[in-house]
């Protein structure tokens, strides 16, 4: 498995928290508190890149699985692991997030900033296959840049701002070039109920949301 994370990974976090000052991280994590986690619950989080996120829902007690087809980032979240949180065990696969068959398993399934690596067609794919993944009430979470909205300069800086993001990641990592996608649309139509949002600013404007969706049991 060729590793498009090979040499823009190990700067992941960096370039990160130099892009939003933060708010991607906090971000990732807006949605695991003990409203969301109980004790023991399946957790899968797609595409886990450095992880922190991870670790905070093994930390609140969750039975955490990360997947990623970056043995690069793998290696940088066992990193971060090992370093703040040796611990805990969280269960790790190497493997395309297509290929793992464990449907109906997980009472949540996270996907920060995982589903933007994709074009639309595939990124409707994907996200179906994670929802398949959960169980019947399973909450599925997404984090990423949010749909543009607002006044026109407002629009025209988010579009900009994602165009510059995107723009690096198809240089260094070859992920698909696209626009911003509406991932509350494209959860609803996947029968998904979404049942909050959160938005995390830059520059007084929205940029980032993560929005929690559940499967109607």
């Amino acid at each position: 498995m060729r590793d498009k994370y090979k040499y823009i990974g190990p700067v992941y976090d960096f370039l990160s928290n130099l892009y939003s000052g933060k708010n991607i991280h906090h971000c990732k994590t807006a949605m695991l508190d003990v409203e969301t986690l109980q004790k023991g619950d399946r957790v899968l989080f797609a595409g886990v890149g450095h992880g922190r996120d991870a670790i905070r829902a093994a930390e609140l007690g969750a039975d955490v699985t990360v997947v990623d087809l970056s043995e690069t980032m793998l290696r940088k979240f066992g990193d971060a692991l090992r370093d703040e949180a040796p611990h805990l065990s969280i269960r790790r696969i190497h493997s395309d997030i297509m290929k793992v068959d464990e449907a109906g398993e997980y009472d949540m399934v996270v996907a920060n900033f995982f589903l933007n690596v994709f074009d639309e067609d595939m990124m409707v794919k994907v996200l179906e296959h994670l929802i398949n993944l959960g169980k019947s009430d399973a909450k599925i979470v997404v984090g990423d840049f949010c749909y543009p909205t607002g006044n026109i300069f407002s629009r025209t800086f988010k579009k900009l701002y994602w165009y510059m993001a995107v723009f690096v990641f198809w240089l260094f990592a070859n992920n698909a070039f696209h626009k911003i996608y509406n991932y509350p649309e494209h959860m609803q139509r996947l029968g998904l109920q979404v049942n909050e949002k959160k938005h995390f600013k830059l520059l007084n404007m929205d940029c980032y949301w993560s929005i929690l969706g559940q499967k109607k049991a």
